[in-house]
């Protein structure tokens, strides 16, 4: 296990968990969408699990059990294993965000504007944080033993560990991704066309930057880089974190079809979908397009990194699950049974993806 390995666990207080656990959106703090795992040359249908309506986050994954929300308004936790149902709990609201995990506690945000708080034993609930009046749909992140909350049309929120506000950080318009943090800075691009880098244990700003464009997605942050996409001039940006500044700048050659997906980064590539139906690789030093890939739908969802391939879905009909290699060539496709609305996460030997229809999938070895 690397340092950065060891850091994640650590800042996470998972110190249990295997290397290949999944416990937050983007599979780390840092939101990079890289995994350490034993995947098969090909991926096979091992198990999937119904839900009554659509799954649109993405799951987590620790200790072989899977925890995912639905449309149809409920939580389930389910067994990596076999696919069976160990509970489900209500939540009277549609649950379109990203669980998160930390210790022995889901947390798990709704619609009509509650994160909910639940023991993952049984699923009960231990407590909740109402927004008063924004609906969630992204996830949550930590700082030690504090949750990070963001959301379209609410602030930034910081929530202590009994489910009251430590501080909260006014955003014109909330933001679409998930906060990231590294240390005791957390950074998220806002709807107010600006990049924020706050203090994770005060709330104060440190440093801001005009972006000149609502953000879409989750920042990805790469040593003292960060990474994100735009909506309204379909770009993807690399900011220096220490001079606060634009590194470089990507434009899609169909213009105005946003960047709604968050990146993957690697050592080389910054890998991202786009509404144009195409997966992206950049160059992560100089912001030059490598290579890029035609789907058959939007890509929407954010592709994850697993050794020298890439995993991501569309929102095609055919339920298009692509695995491609880092160079962009295509090394499998499989037809799930709708267009693909959730976003991978990776287990320690197996990819987990939902769909439009609410079925759950969990590909691996056959």
């Amino acid at each position: 296990m690397n340092r950065r390995s060891f850091a994640t666990l650590a800042f996470l207080g998972l110190p249990g968990l295997a290397l290949a656990d999944w416990t937050v959106f983007r599979g780390s703090p840092e939101g990079t969408g890289v995994a350490t795992a034993k995947l098969p040359d090909q991926l096979a249908e091992r198990w999937t699990f119904k839900t009554g309506n659509a799954i649109e986050g993405t799951p987590v994954v620790a200790n072989g059990v899977v925890y995912i929300g639905s449309a149809d308004k409920h939580c389930y936790a389910i067994d990596l294993k076999t696919g069976q149902q160990k509970w489900k709990v209500p939540l009277g609201s549609a649950v379109l965000a990203s669980p998160a995990l930390r210790k022995d506690r889901l947390y798990v945000g709704t619609v009509d504007g509650k994160l909910y708080c639940l023991n993952i034993a049984d699923g009960s609930k231990v407590w909740f944080f109402d927004v008063d009046g924004g609906a969630l749909k992204s996830g949550v992140n930590f700082h030690g033993e504090n949750i990070l909350l963001g959301s379209r049309d609410i602030p930034l929120y910081c929530i202590g560990p009994d489910g009251k506000k430590v501080w909260e950080f006014p955003i014109d318009g909330g933001s679409n991704g998930t906060p990231t943090v590294v240390g005791d800075r957390t950074f998220v691009a806002g709807c107010d066309s600006v990049f924020h880098i706050l203090d994770a244990k005060t709330g104060k700003e440190i440093a801001n930057l005009n972006i000149d464009d609502q953000a879409a997605a989750t920042t990805a942050v790469f040593g003292e880089r960060a990474y994100f996409g735009t909506m309204g001039k379909s770009q993807m940006l690399a900011i220096d974190l220490k001079a606060v500044k634009k590194l470089w700048t990507f434009e899609a050659e169909r213009r105005q079809q946003p960047f709604y997906s968050s990146a993957a980064v690697t050592e080389k590539l910054v890998i991202v979908g786009s509404q144009d139906k195409r997966l992206y690789g950049i160059d992560r030093e100089t912001g030059k397009e490598k290579w890029s890939y035609v789907t058959d739908g939007q890509v929407d969802g954010s592709p994850v990194v697993v050794g020298e391939r890439i995993y991501v879905g569309c929102l095609s009909n055919d339920g298009n699950f692509y695995v491609l290699d880092l160079k962009g060539k295509k090394i499998q496709e499989l037809n799930l049974d709708s267009a693909v609305t959730g976003s991978p996460a990776v287990g320690p030997d197996c990819i987990l993806v939902g769909t439009d229809k609410g079925t759950l999938y969990c590909l691996g070895a056959k």
